[in-house]
């Protein structure tokens, strides 16, 4: 089949007729062709956003919020069969897309449907001047929204929602490894009566397509979610430009695990904070740092938890991991175990390729747990993003805090403690966006969300996606 360009409310082949191959990793076959769009095809969504920009940012907030929610519960009706795309395009389990991806889709459109409704502007009254100044918050026009291939549809609505709660109209791509729940986003965009042109939707290239919508002189802001150097990148085009920009970039992330722990709800946590999404996630927690006095029955416990996950097809019942997303990515996850033995690692299980029967051609890998002897080599230091973590111990809070915060990433980090004390002090010294203390990916779409040095720009979620998708505008009267 052929995904085609969403522009204007209608479905359309690139105006250069250039097409890219679209993989299934479960079995590394071709099954779809995307459009590789080019600066053609964004300048005709562009004028498609901006022709619908005049009505839909004077749309009363009840009528957007009134769409959005609708397009919510569509997400919802078409759980199977968004899911069953998800899960083919990614390599995920089906079941992982049924009760997260999708769910938090939908989600997306609801809670920002609901938030525009309550979003507050302020007003200051100036006490013995006789003035009062109030602030407008005002759409900024039309925006670029760009996602990446982990969570498809969950990071590409988590951009688009709040985008279109504010009023502006969207110019979005998707990833082009992972387009087809894009794609049905359009349709059911549609039937939840989204009027034409407020959202566009234009696959291809990140050096064609995504380049073409950063250099665009009258798209005003871009979110991006995706890699530190391509984030360098569209800052270096972007910032000249005076875009606003939302930058939401790679992690490595610390899990720092003390012996006065609830030792059961943290390996159990850890098993699923290591691998979920095949280790696909920014937030997962790959360095893992065990106090000394339980390291080695840490090891062993997890080790054994590991050894016990299922690989294999992503439709398949049984399945904790599926493939990983496309076969460049699994070499280079497969050249970062080879490193980390190079670097006197010990792979303590995992680091194969595997062969599924009926699939041998798709992307699959053992999960991988390697014992490292230094905080210092590269496999701690540099993003890998599969199903890789490393384990070492620890003797000290101010030894594990040296070691969390001298990469030069920032996203997220998980603390496993009972201590009062330690969690507020460490929690306050931790270079990261996100503290987790006794859990993992306990998400409160109300809160801001995003990193800190090399893991982006600004933040994402609740009233601070709105605030980046507005401007700010100052009114002083006199009276």
């Amino acid at each position: 089949m052929n995904i085609k360009n969403y522009i204007n409310g209608e479905f359309k082949n690139p105006v250069n007729n250039t097409w890219i191959d679209n993989y299934n990793p479960s079995d590394g076959m071709i099954y779809s062709q995307i459009p590789n769009s080019s600066r053609e095809d964004v300048e005709l969504a562009y004028c498609s956003a901006k022709s619908a920009f005049k009505q839909w940012s004077k749309t009363t907030l009840e009528e957007r919020s009134r769409i959005l929610i609708k397009i919510s519960e569509l997400i919802e009706a078409n759980l199977e069969r968004l899911a069953e795309a998800e899960s083919k395009d990614n390599g995920k389990p089906i079941s992982l897309a049924k009760a997260v991806d999708i769910p938090r889709s939908a989600s997306n459109f609801r809670f920002f449907g609901n938030a525009i409704t309550q979003f507050a502007s302020e007003s200051h009254e100036s006490v013995g001047q006789d003035a009062i100044n109030y602030t407008l918050r005002q759409s900024i026009g039309v925006v670029g929204c760009i996602s990446p291939w982990n969570l498809p549809l969950y990071l590409f609505t988590w951009k688009i929602a709040p985008a279109l709660a504010a009023g502006n109209c969207v110019v979005a791509k998707p990833s082009e490894v992972t387009p087809m729940t894009a794609y049905l986003l359009g349709e059911i965009c549609n039937e939840a009566g989204l009027p034409k042109g407020v959202l566009n939707i234009v696959h291809g290239l990140g050096t064609t397509t995504g380049q073409a919508i950063i250099e665009h002189e009258d798209i005003k802001a871009i979110s991006f979610t995706g890699g530190t150097a391509t984030g360098a990148h569209i800052a270096r085009v972007a910032a000249p430009m005076f875009k606003k920009l939302s930058l939401e970039l790679g992690g490595k992330n610390p899990n720092i695990i003390f012996a006065d722990c609830n030792y059961d709800d943290m390996l159990e946590t850890t098993v699923r904070s290591s691998f979920a999404n095949q280790g696909q996630i920014c937030l997962c927690g790959s360095r893992i740092f065990v106090e000394a006095s339980i390291y080695e029955k840490f090891k062993t416990d997890f080790v054994a938890k590991v050894k016990a996950l299922n690989v294999g097809h992503p439709s398949k019942k049984d399945t904790n991991i599926g493939a990983l997303v496309s076969k460049p990515h699994l070499e280079k996850v497969k050249e970062y175990i080879q490193i980390a033995k190079d670097e006197g690692g010990k792979i303590l299980c995992g680091g194969n390729e595997i062969l599924v029967e009926g699939f041998e051609n798709g992307y699959y890998l053992e999960p991988t747990v390697i014992e490292v002897p230094t905080d210092d080599c590269r496999v701690n230091q540099e993003e890998i993003f599969g199903p890789v973590v490393t384990i070492m111990p620890f003797e000290t809070e101010a030894e594990v805090l040296d070691m969390t915060n001298k990469v030069k990433y920032g996203l997220s980090a998980t603390l496993w403690t009972n201590n009062l004390t330690r969690t507020m002090q460490m929690s306050n010294q931790l270079q990261a966006g996100i503290v987790w203390v006794n859990t993992w990916m306990m998400r409160d779409l109300r809160t801001p969300f995003g990193g800190v040095k090399a893991s982006g720009v600004g933040r994402e979620g609740g009233f601070e996606a709105l605030r980046f998708f507005t401007e700010p505008k100052n009114v002083c009267i006199k009276y």
